[in-house]
């Protein structure tokens, strides 16, 4: 039987792989733009590192992660934690208080597999560690609208929302919980499972019988205190000023523990029920779980896969790799060392080039060099390498030109 790849992954074969890289340099290159600097992480981490961060009661930690070696270790699911992990570590603090990273990184999930959800995807996503200040949350928002709009989305809506500390959350979910508790039997399995463990992740249901449950719930709202509130209106706010046109959602408390204050999503319709595209919040109290002092700190993440179905969407032309300008063809068998020489020669000056190396005739290798759209074709035999000269055959209009010495033909490509 055939080998194949795992359930839930996929291979970038060489095509994908070029637009997969080229989307990476266009988000690299708004990044450094907005001087944010890459940091990189091992594959794996210990596994209490997301234990701790995550939170226990998630689907994550609880369901979906790939731990190995007794349970020490784990494949990272999420970049937020050892990015946190490495900045305390490493001390990053004591090169400046505001550290501004960014990283592109797989990341491996035991979950179902489904359209633009996958057990091992790519992830982009940036933390602006060291600020509480709401200019640090509208620059991120503000940087993940310009990656999207630059990569030529513009079909998406930012919802945003603030959910508070722990103590306010603390102080709504009991009064969620009360108001729910004579309706418990009427709630959908999946939020009965959140009410002891996670009920605030109730609020984030898409249960049509859920839903309208909650139409008569308590506010979270009615639960923050002043400085909570204002720091979510000035945010709001510049915003509004900015003209980054954002949806306030009350219900958007997205689904780790360490998330504080802010939170964002950018949701598309294009991408089906699964609708999120990017999505991201505070986590200020994340440094001190993981056993250093509390750390204001902001971030986001998007997937690759999801980017790439909403591109496609959108109708957005991906780049594609540029096309061979020079394909030199073997007259013989006696010619094919020459034209390797000649070939590499003529890389060494920059140009894209390229031969036969399997040894077909020259009628097959033309219609090598015409399949892969080469601009200029020239056949090298005996007399050609005695000549120093060559015949270039514009491929486009058929027109040739005889030209003398290898200087000569680099010039003329």
């Amino acid at each position: 039987m055939q080998i194949q790849k795992p359930k839930g992954t996929y291979d970038l074969t060489p095509a994908k792989a070029f637009q997969r890289t080229s989307l990476e340099n266009s988000i690299r290159n708004i990044f450094d733009r907005f001087n944010y600097k890459e940091i990189r992480t091992p594959t794996f981490e210990q596994t209490k590192l997301f234990q701790r961060s995550i939170g226990e009661e998630t689907d994550i930690v609880s369901k979906e992660m790939y731990s190995f070696n007794d349970g020490e270790f784990t494949l990272k699911p999420e970049m937020t934690a050892p990015v946190i992990r490495a900045y305390v570590e490493n001390r990053l603090s004591n090169e400046s208080p505001l550290q501004k990273l960014f990283y592109i990184s797989n990341m491996f999930r035991r979950e179902r597999p489904q359209a633009g959800r996958f057990r091992e995807f790519s992830q982009f996503g940036a933390e602006c560690i060291g600020s509480s200040d709401f200019t640090s949350d509208a620059e991120m928002i503000i940087l993940a609208d310009t990656i999207l709009k630059e990569l030529g989305l513009t079909d998406y809506i930012i919802r945003i929302n603030t959910i508070g500390s722990p103590e306010e959350r603390k102080r709504f979910t009991d009064s969620l919980k009360d108001f729910l508790k004579p309706r418990f039997e009427s709630l959908s399995a999946e939020s009965k499972r959140r009410f002891e463990k996670n009920p605030l992740r109730i609020l984030d249901t898409k249960d049509k019988g859920d839903l309208d449950l909650l139409k008569d719930a308590p506010a979270l709202s009615d639960y923050l205190n002043d400085e909570t509130l204002q720091h979510f209106s000035r945010l709001t706010g510049i915003l509004d000023s900015l003209g980054v046109k954002t949806l306030k959602d009350s219900r958007l408390v997205r689904g780790f523990d360490y998330y504080t204050s802010t939170t964002f999503e950018f949701t598309s319709d294009s991408l089906g029920a699964q609708n999120s595209l990017l999505g991201g919040g505070r986590y200020d109290l994340l440094a001190g779980q993981l056993g250093a002092k509390d750390t204001p700190a902001i971030g986001f993440a998007a997937g690759f896969e999801r980017l790439e179905m909403a591109l496609a969407s959108a109708s957005v032309d991906l780049k594609q790799a540029e096309d061979i300008v020079l394909f030199i063809c073997s007259a013989d068998d006696s010619a094919r060392t020459p034209v390797l020489k000649m070939i590499s020669e003529f890389r060494r000056a920059g140009v894209k080039c390229e031969t036969d190396l399997i040894g077909r005739s020259v009628k097959s290798q033309m219609k090598e060099a015409d399949r892969q759209k080469a601009r200029y074709t020239m056949v090298i035999g005996e007399r050609e390498i005695q000549n120093d000269s060559a015949e270039i055959r514009n491929m486009k209009d058929g027109s040739i030109r005889n030209v003398s010495g290898l200087a000569n033909i680099i010039n003329y490509l």
